[in-house]
């Protein structure tokens, strides 16, 4: 036999819609009822012993309350804590008032209802977030005043048979027309309040955190304590990004800005606990700053919050990941790496990894090495979700270093994490003088290096558009992927990016983007390959062609 406590997970999964819609139904009929004839026997019972001032100010104040239950109501759906205590304050609030308008006793009761229904439900709500904090939309604002405009073409209709008009003010403001109307009024100019609060108190934009910023220190803390992050949480130090914090200051989520879209490069860095409130801040910043909010590089472990969030979700990529203590150069399938490894150590060269302080001490060869690299290379600098070189930001990370008769010839920038679950290679470039198949060599030292140091995996990012399906009822962007990913070569090096890292027998995951519609998708993934490639001029951008020694990895994906 079934018992109801069976029954309260499914309860607490449509309370928030479901509570929503009783909240907006009950600041309706406040609205309504505030803007629409007194019933004329009760009035008269009321008049009888009730103070005049006690009548008008709760005529007045329900419609205000009503309105503001028209505004929980959204703070409902989207299950914050602090509107579900703020509409049963102002329900109590309303039902009390209910009475002394007019003896509306029905209002009362069904405002007390409405509290009985939301008392027992308080874990619905598990969103801790200040009401100040809320971020009025603008679809909010234009539903609160659709319901006040109808409130008040509701109560025209009813009152436009009465003549006041020459009668004194002190008079007018005294009977059951006025009421209305002021009760209608004080609710529109209270919609206009807040709609001008919106305006100018929401947060706006997220700024850019730049050098010596206190809130980029609050970056570095957050990178040093955070918990579960990925490698490419290092991005988040090339200045290029906005920030959004947590309550706490303990975790943020980057994102960049490129017209109308907003996109997060990867999940939130810092507290597991508060990524999910994270999420949806930014989801929720978006679309009250009337932006294209979007997620990119996400794992499969966030898909679920994406669909919670009403979000479409593409396939990106797929991510390479080389598991350190399974690594090795045994092997006849390992026989050519082997080879160029070798080759370059017998050529003469050495390996070896500096801090970022060291690294300071040797920036004028690094750029030297990254200028020739990058007039080999087409495209130039790149950007969110890839490094490029900034001296301040090479010098946050580790640096490995390729040295040739004592000289340095090739780096590579290390991404590293707290846990050491995993670490990963940022910027990696060379110079005329280095030995051939170096970034083999690199690659080799590089995983035994991270397994002395106590690292489980090399991450080395994504290879874009690897793994799409053209398959009949694949879905129109996956098979539009796949065929970019055959036939755009000449726009990127997709197969050659996929190829060199297959050849590491890596494991590969999923890598996706996300956006608030399937259509909305297109127009992010444009936006990604802008903001990475600075812009159009980026994309034109041709600076030689690229070496043919390793020209099928460029710089970290």
């Amino acid at each position: 036999m079934l018992r109801l406590s069976e029954f309260r997970p499914a309860v607490l999964q449509v309370a928030p819609p479901v509570s929503a819609a009783l909240t907006l139904a009950c600041g309706a009929m406040l609205l309504i009822s505030g803007a629409t004839p007194s019933d004329p026997a009760r009035f008269a019972w009321l008049m009888t012993w009730a103070p005049l001032l006690l009548i008008e100010l709760s005529h007045f104040l329900s419609s205000l309350l009503g309105l503001a239950l028209v505004l929980t109501a959204f703070g409902l759906n989207r299950r914050l804590d602090a509107a579900w205590a703020a509409t049963l304050i102002v329900s109590l609030a309303a039902a009390v008032l209910a009475f002394f308008k007019g003896v509306d006793w029905e209002e009362t009761v069904i405002l007390l209802g409405l509290c009985a229904v939301l008392l027992p439900l308080r874990e619905a709500f598990p969103r801790t977030a200040r009401l100040t904090r809320m971020e009025i939309a603008p679809g909010w604002l234009i539903s609160a005043f659709l319901v006040v405009v109808g409130a008040g073409v509701l109560g025209w209709w009813l009152f436009h048979n009465l003549d006041y008009g020459d009668q004194q003010f002190f008079k007018v403001m005294r009977d059951d027309p006025s009421r209305a109307i002021r009760a209608t009024v004080g609710a529109g100019v209270l919609l206009l309040v807040l709609g001008l609060w919106r305006l100018f108190a929401t947060p706006a934009t997220p700024k850019i955190a730049g050098d010596h910023d206190p809130d980029f220190e609050l970056v570095r803390q957050i990178l040093r304590d955070a918990e579960g992050s990925s490698p490419d949480a290092g991005l988040a130090l090339l200045g290029d990004k906005r920030f959004l914090f947590s309550e706490s200051g303990r975790s943020f989520l980057m994102f960049g800005v490129r017209g109308r879209s907003w996109i997060a490069m990867g999940a939130p860095v810092g507290l597991k606990a508060e990524q999910h409130e994270l999420l949806w801040r930014f989801r929720e910043l978006a679309d009250a700053h009337a932006a294209r909010p979007g997620f990119y590089g996400l794992g499969p472990e966030h898909l679920p919050e994406m669909v919670e969030m009403g979000f479409a979700i593409q396939k990106a990529g797929e991510a390479a990941v080389v598991p350190l203590e399974t690594f090795s150069l045994q092997g006849r399938k390992r026989e050519v790496l082997r080879r160029n490894w070798r080759k370059a150590a017998e050529g003469g060269a050495a390996f070896e990894v500096i801090g970022p302080v060291e690294a300071l001490a040797h920036m004028d060869e690094l750029k030297r090495i990254s200028d020739q690299w990058l007039a080999r290379h087409a495209g130039g600098e790149k950007g969110f979700s890839m490094g490029g070189f900034v001296e301040r930001y090479v010098a946050e990370f580790p640096c490995a270093l390729v040295r040739k008769e004592g000289r340095i010839v090739a780096f590579a920038t290390l991404w590293t994490t707290p846990d050491k679950s995993e670490f990963s290679m940022d910027l990696m470039r060379y110079s005329d003088e280095a030995p051939k198949n170096v970034m083999d060599y690199l690659f080799v030292e590089l995983f035994q290096w991270g397994l002395e140091a106590g690292y489980r995996a090399f991450d080395f990012g994504m290879a874009p558009l690897a793994g799409m399906l053209d398959r009949p009822l694949a879905p129109m962007l996956s098979r539009m992927g796949r065929l970019l990913f055959e036939r755009g070569e000449d726009i990127y090096n997709f197969q050659g990016v996929r190829r060199y890292k297959d050849k590491f027998d890596p494991t590969w995951a999923p890598r996706y983007i996300a956006g608030p519609s399937k259509w909305a998708i297109p127009i992010l993934i444009a936006d990604v390959g802008l903001l990475s490639s600075g812009g159009v001029s980026g994309l034109t951008r041709r600076k030689g062609t690229p070496a043919a020694a390793d020209a099928p990895l460029p710089q970290a994906a």
